[in-house]
């Protein structure tokens, strides 16, 4: 038997609500100053219920190289990472029109 989403009504392997909930969330990506004048990007309006922070967060730091937290529902990655960052949450199944950087 089938197990039925309780979202879409659809049966769970036709249903598409993840896919619909990352084209509908708005992802702000930011620059952040923090102790001793390092610089950090900052990923917010993830939706933790959606979205699995640890597994995008474990897949930016392989990416980059570099360090990082997924707490909240921010990502926080050590370095200024705003010149590609948002590519790669493209690649990662985000919408374009969703990822506002500042």
């Amino acid at each position: 038997m089938a197990v039925i989403c309780n979202t879409c009504g659809l049966p769970e392997d036709l249903c598409a609500c993840g896919e619909l909930a990352k084209d509908s969330t708005k992802i702000i990506i930011r620059l952040e100053t923090r102790r001793f004048k390092k610089k950090g990007t900052m990923i917010e309006g993830l939706d933790p219920k959606l979205n699995n922070l640890e597994t995008v967060a474990k897949e930016l730091k392989n990416k980059y190289a570099c360090g990082g937290t997924a707490k909240e529902g921010y990502i926080f990655l050590q370095g200024d990472h705003r010149d590609t960052i948002k590519d790669t949450l493209i690649n990662l199944g985000f919408a374009a029109d969703t990822i506002e950087l500042h």
